[in-house]
């Protein structure tokens, strides 16, 4: 069914909000190399592109205000001395903020911005010079006339002069074909049609005015055609009886007869691209409604069209796809489980090794299908790796420091969620790596370092993780300042404190409303933001740790899953219920006894190969009169850069599970990672273990060394009132 106007207005509205944000991005990066840069002609030819797409786009969707403040600013930098002026990059970052803020407005609905100060700004830099001597556009200057140069130019829009000067390019014909409407004819709109239907046959209409509603539209129609053949073959095929009363075609554009390096260059000049041309076309051709012709596939009018080859979905119908693919893996573990026990009942029935070919078929088809899917879901880091060079430039500035940031591993792909997620907490140790970490220019000269800090940023793939590291060669965490200042805050004693080590004295700049400032600015001081940037790494089954050289820099490694939909797990007994970790967080599996755990300052601790392992018992503690010959599970776990035992009752195996989130209101705990069905209907706890090894780190041990015994217990029982529902809804046939 053909979509309204209005239907597709909205539709390329939607598609602008999200195409511009790229451009928004683009204008940034241009603008810092032109800082770094100034006075280069390129990199204005550059930004002028980009202003000049978001022209288009914005005035295509009837966004008028802001193609008028981009039209403003793009004839500014069409000016001759525009490229030498040092305020060009000043006013780039002012105009991408003025426009990030406009197209937010649009999309929200809400008040326009102000636009005066950048408008003052873009008006001095085209005021007359003292000279008195007016400048000329680079744009026309030396050039024979363009679509913009001719009489009828105010009534093309932006894609239709850009289509008419590919057209010239391509080798063709534009020329301008006025159809005067017969009075007599009855059915003047469907004649209008019956007008395009023919020029099609000779070419591509690039452009058709005026608008079927017009009460001109029944007088005359006029259209822009590209083509190959004549005006008069063109008048003649357009001269239809009882229809058209007479036709009269202009030539406007001769074909270039320039060489293919010269019309590059002079495309490059006119401010277009290869992706401006594609998007054009594609744009027009929606717009104009172009009836199909007899041309080959992939050309139109003679002209080849670029075939766009990527799709743009929302993110939520990939994500109702995920899940389907989680209900599947839950439908194939049912299966197995039926099939084994099919198998053990009659392991003579020849159809048991049918019924088992075909399930290992189905998981075979099942484990690509589930790949397939998470890379669909998987982007670049460089999306978000992008958006901190400018946002460094302005910290720097306004902490008056140098500081150049280089990135690397911007091609680690990671799930769009978890990318969006860690945005926020990326963004905080950045600006605290610019004004915490970095030195002032005077003081990196006296200890002898460069005088500009540099802020590394890295992401790479470790097993089943992608690990994003943010590092600077600034002065370094003080250890002792922390310690002081934790035990200000009462956050420990002193005679505690003097028992931490490094790390663990380090781990306090994650405690809520802890810092070290001594004064509040925009930048720091608050103490809020450390501590977020942990709870959200928890939240993510992620961590993060900081290793300081004083003096030397800082660096903090976030190290997160590759995605948070579907995981392969250890599952374990504890009190005679079933949990789960996630398998990559396992190192190994021992066993010990109970006389090999000891006690050290009141924690549990075992010794395995000459290394003190700190112990976490999930269960309750073991009577002091218990059989100290009983055997243990220990799981050797790593949580950051440390590793932990996990003291299980028993194992009950691997397996792949599907997380379901549980519901915030019904249980407040960040123990619990989320849960997940397995094939014969029970529901297992997946147990999120930076929170659990966190939780019992800031519990006071007592004198007998058990008080963190049965405290996941405790936390775990409300969750099962959740769990409940979960499995009966299952148990239904209904999806978790």
């Amino acid at each position: 069914m053909t979509q309204s106007p209005d239907e597709r207005g909205a539709e390329l509205r939607e598609l602008f909000f999200e195409t511009s944000q790229e451009l928004l991005q683009a204008l940034n990066e241009e603008a810092l190399k032109l800082e770094k840069q100034p006075g280069d002609e390129e990199i204005v030819r550059a930004i002028r592109r980009t202003v000049h797409t978001l022209k288009g786009d914005s005035a295509a969707c009837g966004l008028r205000e802001l193609s008028e403040l981009a039209h403003q600013f793009e004839d500014a930098l069409s000016l001759e001395t525009a490229a030498t002026q040092t305020a060009v990059a000043e006013i780039a970052f002012a105009a991408a903020d003025i426009f990030a803020e406009m197209i937010a407005a649009y999309h929200s609905g809400k008040k326009l911005p102000s636009t005066k100060a950048l408008s003052k700004k873009i008006n001095d830099l085209t005021a007359v010079p003292a000279d008195g001597k007016a400048r000329r556009s680079r744009k026309t200057a030396g050039k024979s006339a363009s679509p913009a140069g001719t009489a009828n130019a105010e009534l093309w829009t932006e894609y239709e002069k850009l289509a008419m000067t590919n057209a010239q390019a391509a080798g063709l014909f534009v020329y301008q074909a006025v159809a005067k409407i017969d009075p007599h004819c009855s059915m003047p709109i469907a004649g209008r049609q019956l007008i395009q239907n023919a020029l099609v046959q000779l070419g591509q209409v690039l452009a058709m005015r005026p608008d079927p509603k017009s009460p001109a539209a029944a007088k005359q129609v006029e259209f822009v055609l590209a083509t190959s053949h004549s005006a008069e073959q063109i008048a003649a095929k357009g001269r239809i009886p009882t229809i058209v009363e007479e036709v009269s075609v202009e030539l406007l554009f001769a074909p270039a007869a320039a060489p293919a390096a010269k019309i590059a260059e002079e495309a490059v000049e006119e401010a277009t691209s290869a992706e401006d041309a594609a998007h054009s076309a594609q744009s027009h051709s929606s717009a104009a409604s172009v009836a199909p012709s007899a041309t080959p596939a992939g050309e139109v009018g003679g002209i080849p069209v670029l075939q766009e080859n990527i799709l743009r979905v929302e993110a939520g119908r990939i994500d109702s796809v995920l899940n389907l693919v989680g209900e599947l893996i839950i439908g194939k573990s049912m299966l197995q489980q039926a099939l084994h026990e099919f198998s053990r009942r009659y392991p003579k029935e020849l159809l048991r090794g049918k019924f088992a070919d075909a399930v290992a078929f189905q998981a075979r088809v099942l484990n690509d299908l589930q790949r397939s899917v998470m890379k669909i879901r998987m982007v670049p880091v460089e999306q978000l790796f992008r958006r901190f060079p400018r946002m460094v430039r302005d910290v720097a500035r306004q902490c008056g420091r140098e500081v150049e940031l280089q990135l690397s591993g911007q091609d680690t792909d990671l799930d769009k969620g978890i990318l969006d997620a860690i945005a926020e907490p990326l963004t905080h140790l950045v600006r605290n790596a610019v004004g915490h970490g970095m030195e002032p220019a005077e003081e990196r000269v006296k200890l002898g370092k460069a005088p500009h800090g540099v802020i590394k940023l890295n992401a790479y793939h470790q097993g089943n993780q992608v690990v994003v590291e943010i590092s600077d060669d600034g002065r370094g965490i003080d250890a002792q300042k922390i310690r002081a200042k934790a035990i200000d805050l009462g956050l420990t004693t002193s005679a505690e404190a003097a028992l931490l080590t490094e790390s663990e004295i380090l781990d306090f700049i994650f405690r809520p409303g802890f810092s070290t400032a001594e004064q509040v600015t925009e930048v720091s001081g608050r103490g809020v933001g450390m501590d977020v940037v942990q709870s959200v790494l928890h939240r993510l089954k992620g961590s993060i740790s900081v290793e300081t050289r004083p003096g030397k820099g800082t660096t903090f490694r976030l190290k997160l899953p590759l995605t948070l939909a579907i995981i392969k797990a250890l599952l374990f007994w504890v009190e005679q219920r079933l949990y789960a970790i996630p398998l990559n967080a396992v190192m190994e599996i021992a066993r010990t006894f109970e006389s090999e755990v000891h006690q050290v300052d009141n924690y549990e601790v075992l010794q395995l190969r000459q290394q003190v392992l700190p112990l976490l018992r999930l269960g309750r503690p073991a009577p002091l009169d218990s059989d100290r010959k009983a055997k243990l599970f220990v799981l050797v776990i790593s949580v950051g850069e440390r590793k932990y035992g996990l003291i299980v009752d028993a194992l009950e195996g691997e397996e792949e599970l599907v997380i379901k989130a549980l519901d915030d209101h019904t249980f407040s705990t960040d123990l619990v990672a989320g849960a997940s069905i397995l094939g014969d209907g029970r529901v297992v706890l997946i147990l999120n273990l930076p929170a659990v090894v966190e939780h019992i780190a800031r519990s006071r041990p007592s004198e007998t060394g058990r008080a963190h015994s049965g405290l996941l217990l405790s936390h775990t029982d409300r969750v099962r009132l959740a769990v409940n529902g979960l499995s009966a809804s299952t148990a239904a046939g209904g999806q978790a």
